[in-house]
């Protein structure tokens, strides 16, 4: 009797880049980290790193020490976003994609449960209360007047 064979999906192995990144965040003791491959899901990026700091001054420390590491190891940071606030730090490494952010926003955005394939646990957004139109003519957001003289340049523009 013979048996089929099983294919296996064998885990996607990591890459020198996840190690360094992984490694970073580690000597940083940034918390709760997971790493996501997302091969298949979007062209942006291969892998997705996401991980938490304990304060805005750690989520900073954290995402400076990946991208020390990774610039001592040759690779190229393309992008860097939202160090000011440091609310969540986004460190484009390019086939790695890393999120150090705080837990509160984390828990509010919950990119694993969005790119694990969850779509259904995107973060709910309450949409915007319509303004009710007021009748007649709306007004319009007021504008600077040009009149003939001031396309000249002879006049001053007028202040309101």
């Amino acid at each position: 009797m013979t048996t089929a064979k099983r294919s296996r999906r064998s885990a996607p192995r990591s890459t020198p880049l996840e190690n360094l990144v992984t490694t970073a965040l580690d000597d940083m003791k940034a918390v709760n980290v997971k790493v996501l491959n997302v091969r298949g899901l979007t062209d942006i990026a291969d892998t997705f790193v996401i991980a938490s700091g304990n304060s805005d001054r750690h989520v900073r420390s954290i995402a400076d020490r990946v991208i020390q590491n990774a610039k001592a190891a040759g690779f190229r940071t393309h992008g860097l976003e939202g160090e000011r606030d440091s609310e969540w730090v986004l460190v484009d490494l390019n086939d790695v994609i890393v999120h150090v952010m705080l837990p509160r926003t984390r828990e509010f955005y919950s990119l694993e449960r969005l790119w694990e394939g969850d779509g259904a646990a995107a973060p709910a957004v309450a949409a915007a209360p319509r303004r009710a139109k007021a009748r007649g003519k709306a007004k319009a957001a007021p504008r600077a007047k040009a009149t003939h003289r001031a396309r000249s340049g002879t006049a001053r523009p007028r202040t309101h």
